[in-house]
């Protein structure tokens, strides 16, 4: 099937993100749904019900007929809305870059189909990364349903040694030490203000449309999982600094997508064993790079034999 694509009539630039006028929207929400269910519903009633100008940009990965049609009328009807189909599942690394290259904004968002963004959050995360003179990207504090902080929205820098001393548990030996810091820091008590930490989560993750792609985007050879890690990385080697900004609540409704939890895990753990060989194999020890791999495949078998058992 051809790629459709419902777009604006307002021309794009060639460099995305590097021309506005007082027409353009604040920011470019990119959303990358699969078979999302009612959630993408939601979410995107959230993001319409915000009081800032944005653009939508909906990629279409795969959804029943009937939600993709409805997401063409939805298009069709305003003009800061486009929707990308007809490509198929390209993955998550892959449709963010597609779904970015047609932003008109200055500022990027990319924003989890299973998301819901509460009155005032785009506004609250734009106003907290123009605060900030150098390379910035921004991430709320992603809650669940009952309010309680999600992991993985401010974490420490993954390294194959903390994610060996994560797996192993091995922070009960030295809970004090710095090398046994744990890599998810929902735990700790909640700053009073947005912080700096060295990874937020993609599930919401806003940043200068130009800072993007200087890093030339999210690596597509990531399917699923992982992606937002390596971009975190990368962006930490170059000088940039992330912030947690802890009074915006992000609604995350995890594990919305009609897909098997074995098709999940199998790409979680592909991910990481390209993160970890990618970007440590010139300085990391090959013996500890491998101890690191067979964890991961240690992990991915036993998920797979207890997969059975779940309800």
């Amino acid at each position: 099937m051809s790629d459709i694509t419902q777009q604006s009539a307002a021309p794009k630039p060639q460099i995305p993100g590097s021309q506005r006028d007082e027409a353009s929207p604040r920011v470019s929400v990119v959303v990358v749904s699969y078979f999302t269910g009612g959630a993408l519903d939601r979410c995107l009633a959230s993001l319409l019900a915000q009081d800032v100008m944005l653009e939508l940009i909906i990629v279409d990965n795969g959804n029943p007929p009937d939600v993709t049609a409805g997401l063409m009328k939805m298009a069709q009807a305003n003009l800061d809305i486009q929707v990308l189909s007809g490509h198929g599942n390209i993955g998550f690394a892959k449709g963010c870059n597609k779904g970015a290259r047609l932003a008109r904004s200055g500022i990027l968002l990319f924003l989890n189909p299973d998301c819901e963004a509460p009155p005032g959050a785009l506004r609250q995360l734009i106003d907290e990364g123009r605060r900030h003179k150098t390379s910035w990207m921004v991430g709320p504090r992603l809650v669940n349903e009952d309010g309680g902080e999600q992991r993985g929205a401010r974490r420490q820098l993954l390294t194959p040694w903390s994610a060996l001393a994560e797996g192993l548990k091995l922070y009960r030996l030295a809970p004090n030490h710095p090398s046994m810091a744990r890599v998810n820091q929902h735990q700790e008590e909640l700053p009073t203000e947005a912080a700096p930490v060295p990874m937020i989560s993609g599930a919401c993750m806003m940043l200068p449309a130009a800072t993007y792609w200087a890093l030339g985007g999210m690596d597509e050879k990531y399917f699923l999982h992982v992606e937002d890690v390596d971009f975190c990385f990368r962006f930490h080697k170059t000088g940039g600094v992330a912030y947690f900004v802890p009074h915006v609540a992000i609604q995350h409704h995890q594990g919305s997508s009609a897909v098997s939890s074995l098709f999940v895990e199998w790409h979680k753990a592909k991910g990481f064993w390209r993160y970890f060989w990618k970007n440590f194999r010139a300085d990391a020890s090959p013996l500890l790079l491998i101890a690191v791999s067979g964890a991961v495949l240690a992990q991915l078998i036993g998920r797979m034999l207890a997969a059975p058992f779940r309800n």
